[in-house]
């Protein structure tokens, strides 16, 4: 096993990871969805109307509970779900939140091409992400 399949493998291990239609039930129960896909994957493929676009560089500011720059509705109780284009970088940033406070934060198992195949709302992608 190479060295970022083996990090992968910790990182999953203490995530909950969710499905497409688990992670809409819980989206419309008040978790939070967060993109760190790229602008020009979202501008190719689409987003999910409702989740917030954080650029991968900014994600543990905007996030961390005790961060000065996080998002407003951020508590160490937040239910977040990252999602990337197929779930691989989405599991290592989830596992990051995990440490800095965010015990509820998992990611989308499949990214957002598994949403978009389970033919979940996908809505025109270019939004800017939160500075």
């Amino acid at each position: 096993m190479s060295a970022v399949d083996s990090l992968l493998a910790a990182a999953r291990s203490g995530l909950d990871r969710v499905t497409p239609g688990r992670a809409r039930e819980l989206q419309e129960a008040g978790a939070l969805l967060v993109d760190v896909r790229p602008l020009a994957n979202r501008a190719a493929e689409g987003e999910i109307p409702g989740a917030v676009i954080v650029e991968r560089i900014h994600l543990e500011w905007r996030l961390a509970p005790d961060s000065e720059w996080r998002l407003p509705a951020v508590t160490p109780d937040t239910t977040v779900i990252v999602l990337c284009n197929e779930g691989y970088s989405s599991s290592l940033a989830a596992a990051d939140l995990q440490r800095l406070g965010l015990r509820n934060a998992t990611d989308l198992d499949g990214g957002f091409r598994a949403w978009a195949a389970a033919g979940l709302p996908v809505q025109a992608g270019g939004s800017p992400a939160v500075p």
